[in-house]
């Protein structure tokens, strides 16, 4: 059974809004919620977990550690959720008729699809089809792989090194990490060389993760061990991103997760001359002839705006 102590769904994706926006006021123009329904909903969050998990500064507002702790928990828990909704819909809509099933790791899931899935919609519905139900699974780039393998999802996009060889592979996007501290903190300073890097405990994703995975074969290259372990592992980007903000450790994210935290000044990008950090991110399908319906519109999306790139 159930803890009396466990949020609802909706002041969850709030606190997640929160962690991406860096505002109460974003977070509720996001999610459609006024000022005072934001604070109360924010209230009602620390009352049952009994910690503050926001802090209001005058740069924004920001997730404290344990916060950025929950965040992470309830990524997963909202993920299933989606899942379960978009299944919902699917079965509205008559069973499987007009179903996408798509997975995704956690960059391309969080700062890609969603436009493309936008775009996706639009254009269904503009030559006179229904826009599909989508059924989004977040994975790591293995597990990905191994849903397409499966045939349990009709896309997979990842952004680990290594794919399967028995699937296509196409380059979607291409993407740098980039070492982040807050302001304040002696790095911003001052560049930092890949051995004082590896030895310094990070934020990071945890193993599996596509930006995790890219980034320690990086330190791997150019710095010899041994290296120092994470100061904390977490499963979400938004989790990583705030646990940097409330100047827990520097943090290593894809640049897409920081780029307005960069513009605005509530994060420093770190140089570390010789350390190779972009990386491509790839759209990943069964081999064999092109799949039609809403997965071949969505390929040829995602084919679109790589060109564009």
């Amino acid at each position: 059974m159930l803890s009396v102590h466990l949020p609802d769904l909706r002041s969850l994706e709030l606190l997640l809004a929160v962690a991406r926006t860096g505002s109460l006021g974003a977070a509720g123009r996001e999610l459609g919620l006024t000022q005072q329904a934001v604070s109360a909903r924010i209230r009602t969050v620390e009352q049952l977990v009994g910690v503050p998990v926001v802090h209001r500064g005058p740069r924004g507002s920001t997730l404290t550690a344990a916060g950025a702790l929950l965040v992470d928990w309830s990524t997963r828990v909202l993920t299933a959720a989606e899942e379960l909704d978009a299944g919902i819909a699917s079965l509205r809509r008559g069973g499987r008729n007009g179903h996408l099933a798509v997975a995704a790791s956690t960059t391309i899931a969080e700062f890609l699809l969603p436009g493309w899935l936008v775009q996706l919609g639009t254009e269904q519905e503009a030559t006179g089809r229904p826009r599909p139900a989508v059924r989004l699974a977040v994975h790591d780039s293995d597990r990905v792989g191994a849903e397409v393998l499966g045939g349990r999802v009709q896309l997979g996009f990842v952004e680990g090194p290594d794919v399967p060889a028995e699937l296509a592979s196409y380059t979607v996007a291409s993407d740098e990490l980039v070492v982040v501290v807050p302001p304040g903190h002696p790095w911003t300073r001052r560049a930092v060389e890949p051995a004082e890097l590896a030895a310094t405990p990070l934020v990071t994703l945890e193993p599996g993760a596509g930006p995790r995975e890219a980034f320690d074969r990086a330190v791997a290259a150019v710095a010899p061990p041994p290296r120092a372990q994470p100061l904390l592992e977490l499963s979400a980007t938004a989790a990583v991103r705030s646990a940097v903000l409330a100047g827990t450790a520097p943090g290593v994210l894809s640049d897409l997760a920081v780029r307005d935290d960069l513009l605005a000044g509530r994060l420093h990008r770190v140089p570390v001359p010789g350390l190779a950090l972009t990386r491509q991110l790839r759209m990943v399908r069964p081999d064999g002839p092109a799949p039609d319906g809403p997965a071949g519109h969505l390929v040829r999306i995602a084919t679109r705006e790589a060109s564009r790139r």
